[in-house]
This record gives C-alpha cells, sequence and structure tokens, in this order.
C-alpha cells in the first residue's frame, strides 16, 4: 500500500472486533510514533497503553462515557512532557503529540487495524486512573484494534475550498 492509500483507507472507528492485537504489530506501531519528527528533536511525547478491560472501563467514564472505547483491544494515551512553546507562538505539546499520534493511526491503518481520535475526555479523570504525573499533559486518548464493520464513506471537502497558492484567497 503507498503512503496516499492508506491515509485514504484511515477512517475513526468506533466498532472493534473482540481481539487482541498482536504484539508484533502494537510494535510496529509504537515504532512509527517514535520515528515522528518533533520541535527541536524534543521527542517530548509520551504514550500510556491500556489493554486491562477495567482500566478502559474506567477511561471509558473519563471519556465523556463513550462506550466505543471498551472495544478498542487497546486505548493509547498521549502525553508530553514539555512546556515549550515555538517561536511562533504555538506549544509543542499538542502538534508533536498529535504527528507523533497520526503516525500510528497511519501504521496501525496499514497493518489492518483501525483507530479513533478521542477527544472527548477529561483530563482530571485520566491522570489518577493512570497514575499520570501533574506536570505531564493530557493531550489525546487513540482507540486502536481490528475493525468489526467496513469503512464508511468519508465525506471530504475539495482540494479547491482548502488550498491556495501564494496569498489567501478564501
Amino acid at each position: 500500500m503507498t503512503v496516499l492509500e492508506v491515509i485514504r483507507k484511515r477512517y475513526s472507528c468506533r466498532a472493534y472486533q473482540d481481539r487482541a492485537i498482536e504484539p508484533e504489530k502494537l510494535d510496529e506501531v509504537f515504532e512509527a510514533a517514535r520515528l515522528a519528527p518533533s520541535a527541536r528533536n524534543l521527542q517530548d511525547w509520551r504514550f500510556v497503553v491500556v489493554k486491562d478491560k477495567q482500566t478502559k472501563a474506567k477511561l471509558v467514564e473519563a471519556a465523556n462515557n463513550q462506550r466505543f472505547l471498551e472495544g478498542a483491544a487497546v486505548i493509547v494515551v498521549g502525553c508530553s512532557n514539555s512546556d515549550h512553546v515555538m517561536r511562533c507562538g504555538q506549544a509543542i505539546a499538542p502538534i508533536d503529540v498529535a504527528i507523533a499520534l497520526e503516525h500510528i493511526a497511519l501504521q496501525a491503518t496499514e497493518l489492518g487495524l483501525a483507530t479513533c481520535w478521542v477527544g472527548s475526555f477529561f483530563p482530571e479523570k485520566v491522570r489518577p486512573i493512570l497514575g499520570i504525573p501533574e506536570d505531564v499533559a493530557i493531550i489525546e486518548l487513540m482507540a486502536i484494534g481490528y475493525p468489526a464493520n467496513e469503512q464508511k464513506g468519508q465525506k471530504r471537502e475539495s482540494i479547491e475550498k482548502v488550498l491556495c497558492y501564494e496569498q489567501w484567497r478564501f
């Protein structure tokens, strides 16, 4: 599969098979994250991988009771240990973690797995469940597993609606 084919195939999956992910596949998924670029090469991302059913159930409550999370083989909690701000004024934590998580999503897709980004959660509820220190930012959750259903078509804007050259022309 080409990179563009993987990108086209990736979608937000909310129904998973009751099936564990092989350790070698998880290794590949997290190797992709490890290789992601980061601001100043700080590699500030940290990931907590949750497989335990009871812990996943607690995370469901911390994630606005999104029950589909319990069906995923794993829930990844993407964190950052940096409060660095780039010269442009953007904090690196959400950007670096997002890049690494998208590497995870794309590698998972290439391996026949499916993912779902989860931004609807309460960090203050996730933190004690996983013992995450106060000085570590909890950026995003991601479900990973074998999809239970076929991908449904995704509506995307036309290229003309999202792209212009040289000057803002929207």
